[in-house]
Order: structure tokens, then sequence, then C-alpha cells
């Protein structure tokens, strides 16, 4: 069968042409005289109507058709008498392709996100999980066009990986040996020498170190790919396995930084207001109906541009005048997201990049200010979800990056290739990471981690 999409089929005009729609049936009311049908192929929120005539059909085949089973109809595209759709199809034909028994787990309305994560391979046919795989993928198509349009080069990072990024030992091993024969030296520790790379290696928490290569010979890179965190962390915000964006750039300051970061952050916001208008009207119905509001005021407002320092005075002021933080205050600590979230959503009201942290809670690779205790680090806050992207410029001086690597005593063992771009014709560069599920989740107005990736890895659970 020739198959029209129902999102096409939709801005069809009426002319009593005949087309053939397939898709899983969202509702199926019945009567004497009419049936009608509501059909979803999943190309758009929107249901087209399928209008049967009872006494042109087999009684036993439509009484199949039943919530979550899956039809094809053949018939004339026409002008619809009722409100809130253009037009109706006038079936000619219709056949069964799936029936769905009524054990079907999503047939049920009002049914919870946390219920619906027990079918993570089902919930995808919902509405709301609907709309939040094509802005998903929208917004994979936003990061691309972004980057290409703008000289980066797509640049594909390891997954396996010797290096720990972050220095935070949270990975994932990979190994071929065999767990219940572990070999080990005198000392206890494991000997790698017969595993398949020879060494200890682990799944990615970063591209960065390798994106930094890149950069330092392609000029602009960009990674967009899946990275792991062994983190035990079962919070709203975190995942296992999620994706991140990461651009590095040559010879770029902290002000061209940050100029990078909102405008890469605005683009994709305002392509998702472009592009997804339905199902984010959807969203902004069901979900969260300050979303569109939220939506269009980061793409209309300029971001604020906060120092640590200042900010930290901000907070202080806030617990002076009787705000209350679960967490205390003070120069040097690493801001919780209440923190982070009161600067936003109730000082400044707009988002925020904050830059110049304290140099020892942030990464061995950012640089140095001048005072020797702030680094010209970047973090982009959001309302609802606190800090959306990190970045930095790096440290292009070797003697001074050996120099934090020795006082943090981080293993370098492995890392002599990183460290060779600041021997052989160091140029200043910076960059950022997005995580993209907390992309989404600003986007979308879901408040869970779990419900903007179609199969969420966390702790105990690798469903799916």
């Amino acid at each position: 069968m020739k198959r029209t999409r129902i999102v096409d089929a939709l801005k069809l005009k009426a002319q009593n042409q005949e087309v053939t729609v397939a898709g899983w049936v969202r509702t199926h009311r019945s009567s004497k005289a009419v049936d009608f049908i509501a059909l979803n192929d999943g190309s758009t929120i929107n249901n087209i109507q399928v209008v049967v005539d009872p006494s042109s059909f087999d009684a036993e085949l439509l009484k199949q058709i039943t919530t979550g089973s899956c039809i094809s109809a053949t018939g004339l595209l026409v002008e619809s008498p009722a409100s809130g759709q253009a037009v109706e199809l006038q079936c000619k034909e219709v056949k069964l392709l799936g029936a769905c028994p009524s054990d079907y787990p999503m047939q049920k309305k009002g049914q919870t996100f946390e219920y619906m994560r027990q079918y993570a391979h089902l919930r995808l046919r919902t509405n709301t999980f609907g709309c939040v795989m094509r802005i998903r993928h929208n917004m994979s198509i936003a990061i691309h066009k972004y980057f290409h349009d703008h000289g980066f080069c797509y640049f594909h990072t390891p997954i396996i990986t010797a290096s720990d990024c972050e220095g935070a030992g949270q990975m994932f091993q990979v190994t071929t040996k065999n767990l219940y024969d572990l070999k080990k030296g005198e000392d206890g520790k494991i000997i790698y020498d017969d595993d398949f790379f020879g060494k200890q290696t682990s799944l990615t928490v970063s591209g960065q170190l390798e994106g930094e290569l890149g950069a330092t010979a392609l000029g602009a890179i960009y990674t967009f790919g899946p990275t792991f965190r062994a983190e035990n962390s079962n919070t709203p915000r975190h995942l296992a396995e999620f994706w991140m964006i990461e651009p590095e750039v040559a010879f770029i300051d902290l002000n061209d930084l940050m100029d990078l970061e909102e405008d890469f952050i605005k683009y994709c916001v305002r392509w998702a207001l472009d592009n997804c208008a339905d199902d984010l009207a959807f969203l902004n119905k069901m979900v969260d109906k300050t979303l569109l509001q939220r939506l269009n005021s980061v793409v209309n407002e300029s971001f604020v541009r906060l120092p640590y320092t200042e900010g930290i005075k901000i907070l202080e002021q806030a617990v002076a005048d009787g705000h209350k933080f679960e967490f205390p205050v003070s120069w040097g600590m690493d801001l919780a997201s209440e923190h982070e979230r009161y600067l936003v959503e109730e000082h400044f009201k707009k988002p925020v990049i904050m830059t110049d942290y304290p140099k020892d809670i942030k990464a061995f690779y950012m640089k140095i200010n001048d005072d020797d205790r702030t680094v010209q680090g970047t973090d982009v806050l959001f309302p609802q979800i606190g800090e959306i992207i990190g970045g930095s410029v790096r440290e292009e001086n070797y003697d001074k990056l050996m120099s934090e690597i020795e006082r943090r005593n981080i293993p370098m063992k492995d890392m002599w290739w990183y460290l060779d771009t600041r021997k052989f014709g160091t140029c200043p560069h910076g960059g950022f990471g997005l995580g993209f599920e907390r992309l989404i989740l600003f986007v979308t107005g879901m408040q869970n981690i779990r419900d903007v990736i179609p199969f969420p890895r966390t702790p105990k659970t690798a469903e799916f």
C-alpha cells in the first residue's frame, strides 16, 4: 500500500482525494449510525479522524479495533464538519494489522510518568512521549545544523577510553576478562596484560580531552554522542548513560566562549519554537502551563554574566534577608541546584552565565586567572534546571598545566598525548559541555530526566 503520513494528510486540501493512512488507534467511539476512530502514526501529535459507516463493515472486525490496535484505512479525505480539524477520512476500506487485547498497559488516561517508565517500550506511543521524542529529534537536527553553519567539524571521539577526563573515577569498566578468575599482582591489583586492550579501560565520561586535540588541528570541532557516569545518583537530573554536545574552539577567549554558549542555546530553543509548535502547544497545555512563556523569554532575554564571587554575595544577602537554603553559602563552595535556581528564578529572573569559579572546585584543565584563586570556567544556569552548560577556557601553558596536575596528584601516565598539545604549537582554546537530556528537559517542560530519553539507564535499572 502507498501510505500517506498523517502529518501530511492533515495538510492536504479536502478535494475528495483517496488516501491510505496507517497507525495506532487512540480511541474508537461506536454507535449504530457511525463510528469515529482517532488514528495516530507518530508523525504528529494530531490524530486523523477516520469516519466509518458500521453498516458497510463486518461487525466483528470493528469490535477488534480497540485502543492500541494497529490498522490501515483507505478512504476519501473530505472537509470535516467537526471543530478542531480541517479534514477527516471517510473510510472505504479498513485492515486490522495488529489487534490489541484489553491488558494493553497504555490504554487508560491519567497514568503517571512513573507508572509509564515500567513500560518504556510502549510509552513511546502515548501523546506526551511522542511529543518528547519528536522534539528530541528536532533538537538533534538543530545542533548539527548550528555547528555546520558556523564552520565546526563534527568530530568522533572514542567511547572506550583509558583516560578519566574529570578525575572523578566514576566510570564503567570495559573488559573481556573472566570476572570469576581475575589475575592479580602481589599488591592485589588486577593485571590487565591479557585483557583486550592490555590496560584498564572504561566507557567515556566525556570526549573533551580528545576534542581538544581536534580543535588544535581543525580550529573548531564538536562532539555529539553517548557518555557514561557510574554515579549512584537517584535524582530527577542524573542518568548513567546520556548524550553530550561538546564544542571545542581554538583561539577563543572567555567572552567569545560565553557568546558561543548563549548564541547556541538560543538557536536550539528558537528551533524548537519554530519547528515543534504543535508538540510544544500540547506540552504547554498538559505538562507545564508556563513552558512557552519560559522558552520565549530565553530567546528574547540577554543572559546575565555573573562572576562567582558576586553570586556568592547575592546568596549571602538572601540568607541575611531570611531566605532559607538547605545547604549553607560560603565562598569556595560548589553551588547546589537550589542556589543556582535562586539566582536564575528569583533574583535575576533570567538565565545566568556564572564565571570565575574557585580553582579547587573545578577541573585541572581550566585556565587559572591572575589572582591564582579562580579559573576561567563558565556555567550556564537555567530556570527549573540549574546548570545546563559547563565550560571553560583551557590552560594552554604546559608548565602551568603540569603544575596543577601534580598539585592534584592526577595520574597522567596515559595522558602524554594530551600534554603534547601544550608542547607542540600550543594555542589558546576553550569549549563547553551540554548534557543533551538537560536541554530536552528544559525545552519540553518535563520534570524527570528519565522521561526525555527513550530507555533510561539509572542505578539498578537497565531494562529494554
